[in-house]
């Protein structure tokens, strides 16, 4: 019973213990300085070899030597090309392949499959102008077959890993940047949802604050509090149309949405795809409020879309007019003489957005063949210019 305490606090340590470790683990300084601690540890156990074979190092020379050649791992990430000179230059000097698998593996891992080849042929190219000279030891292979089983394997094998584990960064790379972009793209969705929301319930309850004042001003004619009623009532129109205007010019990721000065560029767009356009605005119409011009350029951009699709290489009529307080559309292209020869692609609901789109602002909205042609007809309140 009395133990229970000090058992408890001995497992909270060794949970902490794990969880630094851990942290340890996954920092790319950490694993580096393992690294080149290991590496470390494979050439040490050629140090014997290195003092008593006919050079200048005596045993803590060629010690040192080794660790500073390790050290360079420390820069595989940044500098692997630095490594692999490193290596190389022990190659020459000592024939100390230790190295070189690691800075073959670095190349691959951290510069790809082209670096890590070049590599291996740049390796292995230099172990057989060493091989050819005199000095060469006999326990790195005697004869030429000796050779080649011993150092080329080496090379392949450690740069073959470290280009496969690059693919499998890259791989993990791109999952988290797909779960990013979900990420943002739910976000995005979300806060239309919330524009749309915001918009329905409180342009609903502000249109019936407008409608309440009317009647209590019409109830309070004559009396004192009639101009106070009727201020009321323009003031809560006056508060819808700007929700209106605001959620239009923000648009769902902060940008405006496109009006009447976008529609040059969709003619464009869609004259190079083949079906020319011809554009009849009036100018009126761009002394609109963005909520109308953002109206006009969700109809035009809808039906030069079903155009190309449906009767691609039609010349195209574009008019937007503006007489008696009234906003018209109209888009007209002729039918083609005969169907594609392969269905278009069309999800169906275009035509459904663009009406739903006008009739949100109290239009009207029609769409349909009429004398030889397809014709998309819309009529809604001009509402204020500016």
């Amino acid at each position: 019973m009395h133990d229970r305490p000090a058992v408890q606090a001995l497992r909270r340590a060794a949970a902490t213990g794990r969880r630094l470790a851990g942290r340890w683990a996954k920092a790319a300084r950490t694993v580096d300085l393992l690294t080149a601690l290991g590496a470390l540890a494979l050439m040490s156990l050629d140090v014997p070899g290195l003092a008593a074979a006919d050079n200048p190092l005596n045993g803590p020379m060629a010690a040192l030597v080794l660790a500073a050649g390790a050290a360079s791992l420390m820069l595989r990430r940044t500098a692997p090309w630095l490594t692999y000179a490193v290596a190389l230059f022990l190659l020459g000097w000592l024939f100390e392949l230790t190295l070189v698998q690691f800075a073959l593996y670095s190349l691959g891992r951290y510069r790809g499959r082209r670096a890590g080849t070049l590599g291996v042929i740049g390796y292995v190219a230099f172990a057989y102008a060493l091989f050819q000279l005199p000095g060469w030891p006999p326990h790195r292979g005697e004869t030429l077959g000796d050779f080649l089983s011993l150092v080329v394997p080496v090379g392949v094998l450690a740069a073959g890993v470290g280009v496969a584990a690059n693919r499998q960064d890259l791989v993990r790379a791109l999952e988290a940047q797909r779960v990013e972009t979900e990420t943002l793209h739910a976000v995005q969705q979300e806060r239309a949802r919330i524009a749309r929301d915001v918009h329905d319930f409180v342009g609903r309850e502000l249109t019936l604050l407008s409608v309440r004042s009317q009647v209590l001003a019409r109830r309070a004619e004559g009396g004192p509090f009639a101009d106070g009623f009727e201020e009321l009532s323009e003031t809560a129109r006056s508060a819808h149309r700007m929700l209106n205007e605001i959620i239009v010019q923000r648009g769902v990721d902060g940008t405006p949405t496109p009006g009447l000065d976008a529609l040059p560029e969709l003619a464009e767009r869609s004259g190079h795809a083949g079906s020319p356009v011809e554009l009849l605005i009036d100018p009126v119409a761009h002394r609109l409020s963005p909520l109308r011009q953002a109206a006009v350029h969700r109809v035009v951009q809808e039906c030069l879309t079903n155009a190309a699709k449906h009767a691609p290489g039609e010349r195209v009529t574009v008019r937007v007019d503006v007489t008696g307080g009234r906003l018209g559309i109209t888009v007209r292209n002729a039918l083609p003489a005969a169907r594609p020869a392969t269905a278009p692609v069309s999800a169906g609901i275009g035509t459904t957005g663009m009406a739903e789109r006008i009739r949100a602002v109290g239009g009207a909205f029609s769409a349909g063949p009429a004398d030889g042609a397809y014709e998309v007809r819309a009529c809604l309140p001009a509402g204020e210019l500016t």
